[in-house]
């Protein structure tokens, strides 16, 4: 028995190292892919139809919305800190964006998050607004176990990252928490749990610090 639960640990952990290695750059976008449109363009395109307002939300005295339309969306920046247009790049990587999609915190440092599933999989972007100006986080994060947020896990006062990850590509039921910072390092990795409900606040896993350590790379 105790022979058979050593493999087992030893297997998990070998996945963790193949899936956190893959999942800290899923995939990079450079500031070309962000439009210099003006905000109040009605005839602007999302893919290969006319832009649709999906969702809004007030950070302050901006407002933030997912424009979406047949394979493409935008993300549309208006109000104090002025116009912004950034392309949206899990839409254009088949996420399905839905009222659900966006998350905001208003903070010193604010911090927008947009989600959307693919195939079981949780796609997000980020949006960061810091001294005025509002800017993409050059990456974009996948969650393979159906979770990513917003939570200060760090309690800096700026939002981090949140996203629950498969400890073994799909296949098993092993699970962890990764934490993104969008300003800074990445926090770490909590330790692979049997299932994903037994993540910390699970079906919202809110780790401490203290339950964190680094993410084990291949």
């Amino acid at each position: 028995m105790g022979g058979s639960r050593s493999v087992q640990v030893v297997a998990v952990i070998a996945a963790v190292v193949v899936v956190a290695g893959l999942t800290f750059a899923y995939f990079k976008r450079t500031n070309n892919t962000d439009s210099a449109q003006s905000a109040g363009d009605g005839g602007m395109r999302c893919g290969t139809t006319v832009c649709q307002v999906v969702i809004g939300k007030s950070v302050g005295k901006d407002l933030v919305e997912l424009l979406a339309g047949t394979g493409g969306g935008r993300i549309r920046v208006t109000g104090e800190s002025g116009p912004f247009i950034f392309e949206m790049t899990i839409a254009e990587s088949g996420a399905t964006v839905t009222g659900d999609s966006l998350e905001c915190t208003e903070a010193p440092v604010s911090v927008c998050l947009v989600r959307g599933d693919r195939d079981g999989e949780v796609l997000g972007e980020v949006l960061v607004r810091k001294d005025g100006t509002w800017s993409r986080v050059q990456a974009a994060y996948l969650a393979s176990a159906g979770y990513i947020g917003l939570h200060d896990v760090n309690e800096d006062g700026t939002a981090d990252i949140v996203a629950a990850q498969l400890a073994c590509d799909g296949k098993c039921r092993n699970a962890f928490v990764q934490v993104f910072s969008a300003i800074g390092p990445d926090l770490g990795c909590t330790a692979a749990a049997q299932e994903r409900n037994q993540l910390p606040g699970w079906p919202a896993p809110v780790p401490k610090m203290s339950q964190l350590r680094p993410c084990a790379t291949n």
